[in-house]
């Protein structure tokens, strides 16, 4: 099996105009790490942060803020998928710089015609103001916003509007109440701040990013750790409202119930093509169809990332249409499509639309004709499968439409006790439900000790009408080992009975690293990697989910 990986969908040529898009959001970047630094910074020491101070004056506000810079980070992260939101938040961002800069050379030209001795003392201390700072500072901005407008068809990518209404409302909540909690932290220690109301507006003006002043004429500050304080409260509003938004885009994954039925017609008729065509059906994620409606793909969002697992579903000569239909819509929203699972057949035809295409390892398939426990090779199951049976364990093969509902609640909730982990994993091999109606033709195997109890439990997922593919491993851990084994040998005695003619096991990643590796007359390299993965292998399933599927010798 092989995962197919791609950048954002390829765009036309605009020459010059297609690069501003990264160029801004470099420049947004490196400012989010100047302002960050600047920030930590005055825990420890106070110094003139001239190149901070020069981008302050010179370009856009650069306050030494972390609520600030995560807000500058967050639009550079926009800027570079293209979004149009960001955009025009960088443009209005923008204009409102130039605005105030407009502003303040109007007033400070009209100040400066009149007399120093006529001036308001209030002004005395912005003597130092020089004109021409604030006309180059103009200049800039608006070469930016000329450089913005010629290239506004690059911003191209779409939000879906559900989410930024819940991120809005989180957003402005938090800060409201990091507002007051600042205030709060404020007043507990001042610094050279006198009175509540200043403490007050330099705290929500900490909090919400420190770039807009809220008091001009307000006199002193806090200590430097309480303003680092107040900059991470922001932060954490700010990041609050991506997770309330990303969750949002999550939520719209949903499959619906039509587009489920659609997709159960396509595996019924090209469901033998993959073994995986079957978790398309999975409930939190989203479809596209082909024009024709032969072909589909199914996808979720994670974090950016527009994530399809396996084939495409359906007809093969309608994959390339359902593929480009899918890469479209992850351009529209400026997401960077991947994929995960894909078959050598799948991954030639993404390949053919410009993905590259990894290979990380095998799915193991057992052919239920070719399977026998004789010979030496096989020993170990062998063994394991005697020594089961000798403790008194049976085995009990159904399909789910066969269980009744009392009997699956149970089942159900002895699959959770069982579980090792807290988060489920497995969006590409795992179905994530069991016992749902829908999924009657599924097969469940239970293995009952010698006083008929349920001691582990494995359920299995059409592959088309002669195949299964393994979904859910669970066992007691106090049960005897070797009770896998069992019951895998077990549902390959059963199969024809079922109808079955190969079943599908785990997903075996770098499996030729781990065979190839340990074979004499390896290469440095080849060994090498197999002892990196075996490292790993430590924390996580690497080298176990090769052996557990190599003993059965599949193909």
């Amino acid at each position: 099996m092989t995962v197919a990986t791609r950048g954002v969908a390829a765009r036309s040529r605009h020459g010059w105009r297609e690069k501003v898009p990264t160029v801004f959001a470099w420049i947004l970047t490196l400012l989010a790490v100047l302002c960050a630094a600047a920030a930590i910074s005055q825990l420890y020491y106070m110094r003139t942060q001239w190149v901070r101070l020069a981008v302050d004056q010179l370009l856009v506000p650069a306050p030494a803020n972390v609520a600030y810079a995560t807000f500058i980070a967050v639009l550079a992260a926009g800027v570079a998928r293209r979004k149009r939101l960001a955009y025009w938040i960088l443009v209005g961002f923008l204009s409102l710089q130039l605005l105030g800069d407009l502003a303040a050379f109007a007033f400070f030209s009209l100040v400066r015609m009149a007399p120093p001795q006529e001036w308001d003392s209030d002004i005395t201390g912005l003597a130092w103001y020089e004109p021409w700072l604030t006309a180059a500072q103009m200049a800039l901005t608006v070469a930016a916003l000329a450089v913005l407008g010629m290239s506004s068809r690059q911003f191209y990518a779409r939000v879906q509007r559900a989410s930024i209404p819940k991120a809005l409302i989180t957003l402005v909540g938090l800060a409201a109440l990091f507002s007051v909690l600042g205030w709060m932290l404020v007043e507990a220690f001042p610094g050279t701040l006198v009175g509540s109301v200043d403490r007050f507006s330099y705290a929500a003006e900490r909090v919400t990013g420190g770039a807009v002043i809220f008091d001009p004429g307000r006199e002193g500050r806090a200590p430097g750790w309480v303003n680092l304080a107040l900059g991470v409260f922001g932060a954490i509003s700010l990041c609050a409202a991506l997770y309330a938004l990303f969750r949002s885009q999550r939520a719209r994954s949903a499959l619906p119930p039509d587009d489920e039925r659609r997709i159960r017609a396509l595996l019924a008729k090209y469901g033998e093509r993959d073994s995986l065509g079957y978790f398309a059906t999975r409930r939190d994620k989203a479809v596209v169809f082909s024009p024709t409606g032969k072909a589909a793909v199914t996808y979720r969002v994670v974090t950016g990332v527009s994530l399809a697992s396996g084939d495409p579903i359906g007809d093969p000569e309608a994959w390339p249409a359902a593929i480009d239909t899918w890469l479209g819509h992850s351009r529209a929203y400026g997401w960077t499509p991947a994929v995960m699972g894909a078959s050598e057949e799948g991954a030639t035809a993404y390949a053919r639309a410009d993905m590259r295409v990894i290979e990380l390892g095998d799915e193991a398939i057992i052919h239920v004709k070719d399977f026998t426990l004789d010979g030496r090779d096989m020993r170990p199951v062998r063994q394991a499968v005697n020594r089961v049976q000798r403790a008194g364990y049976t085995v009990r093969i159904r399909r789910h439409a066969d269980i009744t509902p009392d009997e699956m609640a149970r089942i159900i909730d002895l699959a959770a006790r069982w579980r090792d982990t807290e988060t489920e994993r497995g969006f590409s091999m795992a179905l994530g439900r069991l016992g749902d109606p829908a999924d009657g033709r599924c097969v469940l195997v239970e293995a009952l000790d010698g006083e008929g109890r349920e001691a582990a439990v494995l359920s299995l997922t059409p592959w088309g009408r002669k195949g299964l593919s393994l979904d859910l491993m669970r066992r007691d851990r106090s049960s005897d080992n070797g009770l896998v084994e069992y019951m895998v040998a077990a549902l390959v005695e059963a199969a024809p009975r079922l109808g079955v003619e190969r079943i599908s096991l785990n997903f075996a990643v770098f499996r030729a690293a781990f065979e190839e590796g340990a074979r004499i007359g390896a290469g440095p390299v080849l060994r090498g990697w197999r002892r990196l993965l075996l490292f790993f292998s430590r924390w996580f399933q690497l080298e176990s989910l090769y052996r557990s599927n190599v003993k059965y010798r599949p193909e």
